[in-house]
């Protein structure tokens, strides 16, 4: 018996909820899909096309009669996507892809890609049906004989197939062949992942098809399709997850367990380095990190570099849902759950930390020797790993689950303002106040306030903004001020008003000055420019806020003065007063502003723009490229003023950049996006299922999958985002995925950090 009888019957009562439930489809049905795939794809039909047609059926990606699409895609009645994701990566995982933009069939690597001609294209696709049919024949006289040894099968399809054999797509299509043969996992990654957390140890032969022995046996064992067991295994243990070793003594001794124990965290050392949480996942960020550890902790380079590979896996490398062993040499004291992201805790030697959730407080020695001699360390021997599994489940069940005399140099003068900033000052210059205006995410507010603070700079300092000192960005507070527009903003908040007051044990009134004229008098006191930020200026009653100040505001009338009705006091605009609006075109549009106000503001219209993201790319999503499709069917299938209700791209942005990481995409399009759409399409599901694709949105049942956001479904959350447009992976930044960095050797501790 290969499975512990406890974890045995744990599997086996959560297959019996999964049939019940309907999460599992019967054996019947399954079989019922596999051959309606041998019947589109399988050898028989393989063998019948040729040329430009066999061509087109295997790597058309924009045709949903593909093989291509049919792997990764196809998610309906007829073929649904329950047989393991190949979802990932750019299309150049087929070898071979049409781009969209040019038509053009393409090969080679993400960095160096070339056009093939049409007939090299076919001649490519005659190679991989040829070693397609190959591979099966192999597959085929392996199950006539009832089986046997998978390290020689191993070897058989590799030989039989040297292009495809280990690639996701041609081990997916060679399951659905032989299901009773291959499991559906794809990548070796997922298959080592759940092997080990079956506590199984993963064949010593590598590779796809090797793997499948210890699935075949653990399926019989418990009855049940592979498929049935790769999918309860999903449910289970969720999404791969990394295993690290974190060192908690320093190397004059000093025990830092206590306080990580306690204090429900990991950390090291290193502290001269400060806070790094800029830090990116990228060469870049690695570079960064060594170039610190050269500043502050100057040595040996090879040292150095070691120093830096661990500080990097700590702060960039390790997700939210790694488990981490804490250690002190070879003893684990402590198994915990990543539960946050890094953190900085100035003032300590240990500053640079991770949350953790303890989940295993066992003491223990490790079985084999893994990554002793370094702080950070990627745990890797089996025998640790299910070692450390054995104990974590014993305790809790994972749920299922990131030369100037000291002085420094004068800046230069800055440089002209250029795109948004430049459009906004000239509007201010010529008209004294400004809009900016459109669909909700195009980063309205961002350069209303980015252009307030720089051009208020220039006029204080003569300086850009960045290149302000910290008094002088604290005394450029009273340059810029800001306010928000709501139904309850009204003229004594804006200009001047009587507010109640309590003297003497008795109330009574006191006028006040409102916010633009506070501003007005810090005009006047400094003489240099100011500047206010109305956000939201449509929610506002224009008429009752601004009053007189309709007039005044007027370019040709500043200076003029009026009699404000409340103080009696004679009142006028400096001439360096500049008002920057912004407001949503989704709640109320430009047509419906108080004529008079529009007579006086200048307009600049912001609209959605993927190219602001560049190539980022998540998952083999190309972030910019997928915004402007959804935007297009925003266009097309929203009944009314569509074009003011699409999605701007700073919804994909965090700081100043596109967003990175799966899990915050998750997060836009679960709490951002599908709530926005659904409010535009007000109960049309049909319109919605249109916008969002089938696999998001469940139009029957009127409702969105929430299950797509479950941690593990990641992959599946990126397929069913590419779903309406899937010709998207061919795309130039889709098939152009960035390098991970290098990892370099650990074989020894480092200044600064804890072993």
């Amino acid at each position: 018996m290969l499975l512990d009888p406890t974890l045995a019957d744990e599997l086996k009562r959560e297959h019996a909820r999964l049939l019940e439930d309907g999460t599992l489809h019967p054996e019947v049905v399954l079989r019922r899909y596999y051959d309606t795939f041998a019947a589109k794809f399988g050898p028989a039909a393989l063998r019948r096309l040729d040329g430009v047609d066999l061509l087109e059926t295997l790597h058309a990606h924009g045709s949903k009669d593909s093989l291509v699409y049919w792997l990764e895609f196809k998610n309906d009645d007829e073929f649904p996507a329950i047989f393991g994701s190949i979802a990932g990566g750019s299309a150049l995982k087929f070898g071979l892809y049409r781009r969209k933009e040019t038509g053009q069939w393409m090969t080679g690597s993400p960095q160096q890609q070339h056009e093939l001609s049409l007939e090299d294209a076919v001649a490519m696709a005659r190679r991989n049906r040829d070693q397609l049919l190959a591979a099966a024949e192999v597959l085929e006289r392996f199950k006539t004989r009832g089986g046997g040894d998978y390290e020689a099968l191993q070897k058989d399809v590799d030989n039989a197939a040297p292009d495809i054999a280990e690639t996701a797509w041609g081990h997916k299509y060679l399951s659905l062949l032989f299901p009773d043969v291959l499991d559906d996992y794809h990548a070796p990654t997922y298959q080592r992942f759940h092997l080990i957390k079956l506590l199984q140890k993963p064949p010593l032969t590598e590779g796809r098809y090797s793997a499948a022995s210890v699935f075949v046996a653990i399926a019989r064992e418990l009855g049940i399709p592979l498929n049935h067991l790769s999918r309860l295994l999903n449910e289970r243990d969720g999404s791969p997850h990394w295993y690290y070793r974190v060192g908690t003594t320093f190397k004059e001794r000093r025990d830092e367990w206590p306080a990580m124990r306690d204090g429900k965290f990991v950390a090291i050392g290193w502290p001269r380095l400060g806070d790094l949480s800029a830090i990116e996942y990228n060469q870049a960020g690695k570079d960064r990190v060594k170039a610190l550890l050269e500043k502050h902790y100057p040595g040996d380079a090879r040292a150095l570099g070691r120093a830096a590979n661990q500080i990097f896996k700590f702060v960039a490398t390790m997700n939210v849902g790694d488990l981490v062993l804490a250690a002190d040499g070879e003893m684990v004291l402590g198994i915990g759950r990543i539960k946050g992201d890094y953190q900085y805790a100035p003032g300590g030697e240990f500053c640079h930390r991770r949350p953790i959730d303890w989940l295993s407080l066992e003491e223990w020695k490790m079985p084999e020797r893994d990554g002793l001699m370094t702080t950070v360390h990627l745990l890797s021997k089996p025998a640790v790993l299910i070692e450390a599994e054995r104990r974590v489940q014993k305790k809790v069940k994972i749920p299922v689950g990131s030369g100037n005399g000291g002085k420094p140099p004068e800046p230069p003068p800055p440089p002209p303002l250029d795109g948004t900033p430049a459009r906004i000052e000239e509007v201010l210059l010529r008209k004294g106040q400004v809009i900016l205006y459109g669909p909700p995410g195009t980063g309205k507010t961002y350069w209303a306030l980015r252009t307030a603070t720089e051009l208020a700079a220039r006029s204080w300092f003569g300086r850009s903004h960045d290149d302000l000192t910290d008094k002088q960005r604290a005394d450029l507070r009273a340059a810029v001020m800001t306010c928000t527009f709501h139904p309850a903003y009204g003229y004594e908040d804006f200009l001047e008003g009587f507010r109640p007051v309590e003297r003497e044990g008795a109330l009574g009134f006191e006028r006040r000055d409102g916010v633009f004229k506070q501003l007005c008098d810090e005009a006047r006191r400094h003489g240099k420019n100011v500047y206010l930020v109305i956000d939201e200026i449509n929610r506002g009653d224009i008429p009752r806020i601004f009053g007189e100040l309709l007039t005044l505001l007027e370019k040709s009338k500043r200076g003029l003065e009026g009699t404000l009705p409340l103080s009696g006091k004679p009142f006028a605009v400096p001439e360096n007063v500049f008002v920057i609006g912004t407001m949503n075109t989704a709640d109320r549009s430009i047509a419906l502003l108080d004529a008079a106000l529009r007579r006086r503001f200048g307009f600049v219209e912001l609209m959605p723009d993927g190219s602001v993201l560049g190539d980022a790319v998540i998952k083999g999503l190309p972030l910019g490229r997928w915004l402007t499709e959804l935007n297009m069917r925003i266009l097309q299938y929203v009944k009314r003023d569509a074009r003011n209700l699409q999605v701007g791209h700073t919804y994909l942005m965090h700081g100043n950049g596109p967003i990175f990481d799966m899990r915050r995409l998750a997060q836009v399009v679960r709490d951002d996006l599908i709530p926005l759409l659904e409010e535009y399409c007000y109960e049309d599901y049909e319109a919605l299922e249109k916008i969002l694709g089938p696999s998001l949105v469940q139009r029957e049942r009127r409702r969105i999958d929430d299950s797509l956001f479950r941690p593990g479904r990641e992959d599946d959350l990126i397929k069913a985002l590419l779903a309406p447009t899937p010709e998207l992976e061919t795309t130039a930044a889709a098939t152009k995925s960035a390098q991970e960095p290098e990892t370099e050797e650990e074989d020894e501790d480092e200044a600064g950090g804890v072993s």
